[in-house]
């Protein structure tokens, strides 16, 4: 269950992260790079949660290593293609 509120918390942020694009560039492209800015961001938020994990939860580096590439894929894959369609048009 922690799997997917993590995700679901990095669709959220990468909401976020778009709309702030928005009222900062008023545009699809500004909306475009803040979702290609949220990748790196969310990529260091998952670090923490498996170095959380890994210190504090007492699951191995091993154990926390495909969870974290779980937790990174799923939005940063929505993300890109977020960015991608917006680029478009």
């Amino acid at each position: 269950m922690h799997i997917v509120m993590v995700m679901f918390g990095g669709i959220l942020q990468l909401a976020f992260f778009v709309i702030f694009g928005w009222h900062w560039g008023n545009s699809s492209a500004a909306m475009a790079l803040a979702a290609k800015l949220f990748i790196p961001v969310w990529l260091m938020v998952v670090a923490v949660n498996m170095w959380v994990g890994v210190a504090h939860a007492g699951y191995s580096a091993k154990e926390e290593f495909p969870i974290l590439i779980a937790n990174f894929l799923v939005p940063a894959l929505v993300a890109g293609f977020a960015a991608w369609q917006l680029s478009r048009g």
